[in-house]
């Protein structure tokens, strides 16, 4: 029976740890090709293990190229110099057929695929709750091939002309007219600029309001918004939220001019501001002429019961609200398609001061968008995705809480968007639990990390983390196949 000693593995957890000793004895010739392994049963009884891990491990593996399967016989060893020649398309390397394997050639090629194959299996997982990635499965890609050929034989002369610094025209009148039947916001097509990623636009806004100004970030919150702020050299500031989303309080306190907020859907807490705050918050932006609030409305066309809730621009009447959103959780996350909406004052501006810049969306997509949105595409596409994610989402909770884990956790925040908040009561610290689940082959998203620490705070109200123990659940990319996998897994950590 093949044996390794797992005692002794570092930063890796046991499935890495086991994939390596395999891969490296397959490398140095000690398993030969057509070698039969162990069952993953068997295996794991020898090692002291679970049968996850060993699974984990042989997936790893196979997926690599290392090993095949045989339905109802098992796994075995791949002939290497084939698998090279063949080239596997590892994270950073491709190895052409045609090339020689002999000698040197040979010797660097496998340092490269061995450090590339090391560098995907940290990052490889077969459930990430912290991947924003959509399921190919659902992207409408016969639609979107039809469009993009519709496209192509339409609108050949205007694929060829420069867009507008804001975008195309007909994207932007489609955006308005989505936006006005199912926001209900009044906006013109001049209010409206495209860009490639809301940290494209937010980089554009910061020149559009000021340098000088002070930048709210929400804490706990999406940390590439401080990331922004660090990198133009502008100040910016943790802004703590309670029960309700933004404190008033802390933006005074604070002398914040600038706030950024997702009302609607909070990443990542789950929380949805109520209308009694939204006009609190509206009334502090109206106090002084700097105040502006950025409106991040990322994922709201996928809540999952009743309505969406209608956006503070859709209720502000002085031009306070610049509102943001973005195709990349509707369509797919490699869509670097968004669009903000600016107050009449800030686009007159934009066009004044900004319009030297070029739109950062090619014409191409932009175009295949518009007709997408035009004919009924989007629409239909947004219903089938909400009806896709409850039902991920209800067979994900139903696994849970009927599991052996279900009465350790607590589910918070499942009703909007594609995350949800899982509380586990145990006596094993969040790290240990989250090392613990990846040994597994799941990765968790603990809440705490998106939350900087107020030590001052923390004393005053006897809390070393307010967050200890509560994960970020995003089952966006979370295979349906392996939710009873998950659960095996995460029933270990109660």
């Amino acid at each position: 029976m093949l044996t390794y000693n797992l005692t002794a593995t570092g930063s890796d957890s046991l499935y890495e740890s086991l994939y390596k000793c395999i891969k490296n004895d397959i490398l140095q010739g000690k398993l030969c090709a057509g070698e039969k392994l162990p069952s993953k049963r068997s295996f794991a009884k020898n090692l002291g293990i679970s049968v996850i891990t060993v699974e984990n491990a042989y997936g790893q593996l196979s997926d690599e190229g290392y090993i095949y399967s045989m339905p109802k016989r098992g796994f075995y060893v791949s002939d290497i110099d084939m698998v090279v020649a063949r080239g596997i398309n590892m994270k950073g390397i491709s190895q052409s057929a045609d090339r020689n394997i002999s000698g040197d050639n040979y010797i660097y090629g496998m340092e490269s695929f061995n450090e590339a194959a090391s560098s995907l299996a940290k990052s490889s997982y077969f459930a990430d709750f912290s991947s924003n990635q959509t399921d190919s499965e659902i992207f409408p890609f016969s639609i979107w091939s039809k469009t993009v050929r519709s496209v192509l034989n339409d609108n050949q002369i205007q694929l060829m002309i420069n867009s507008p610094c804001a975008g195309i025209l007909p994207l932007r009148n489609a955006i308005a007219h989505y936006l006005r039947d199912f926001r209900g916001m009044q906006v013109f097509s001049h209010q409206i600029i495209i860009g490639a990623g809301t940290e494209y636009l937010y980089g554009l806004l910061i020149q559009l309001l000021g340098k000088d100004l002070i930048y709210g970030v929400e804490n706990p919150g999406y940390h590439k918004i401080g990331k922004i702020c660090k990198s133009m050299d502008v100040s910016y500031r943790h802004v703590d939220l309670d029960e309700n989303g933004v404190s008033i309080h802390e933006l005074e306190e604070k002398k914040i001019d600038i706030i950024h907020t997702s009302p609607s859907h909070h990443f990542p807490t789950g929380i949805v501001m109520p209308v009694s705050r939204r006009y609190e918050l509206l009334g502090w932006a109206a106090k002084k002429k700097q105040h502006y609030i950025i409106e991040d409305d990322y994922d709201s066309e996928l809540r999952l019961s009743g309505k969406p809730f209608p956006t503070l621009q859709s209720i502000d009447v002085s031009g306070k609200v610049i509102y943001m959103n973005t195709f990349t959780k509707t369509l797919a996350s490699t869509v670097r398609i968004s669009y903000m909406v600016l107050p009449e004052d800030l686009a007159k501006r934009f066009y004044s001061e900004l319009s030297f810049y070029s739109c950062t969306v090619s014409n191409f997509e932009q175009y295949t968008l518009a007709q997408f949105m035009e004919n009924g595409s989007f629409e239909k596409h947004i219903n089938r995705l909400r009806n896709y994610y409850q039902n991920k989402r209800d067979a994900i909770l139903k696994e849970l809480k009927s599991g052996s884990i279900g009465k350790y956790i607590t589910i918070q925040e499942e009703e909007a968007g594609v995350h949800f908040l899982m509380h586990i009561q145990s006596d094993c610290t969040e790290a240990e639990i989250v090392e613990k689940a990846k040994a597994g082959g799941v990765k968790l998203d603990p809440l705490s990390r998106y939350y900087i620490k107020n030590t001052e705070k923390h004393e005053q109200n006897g809390q070393e983390n307010p967050y200890e123990n509560t994960y970020v659940m995003n089952y966006s990319s979370v295979n349906m196949e392996n939710i009873k996998k998950v659960v095996q897994v995460l029933s270990q950590l109660g």
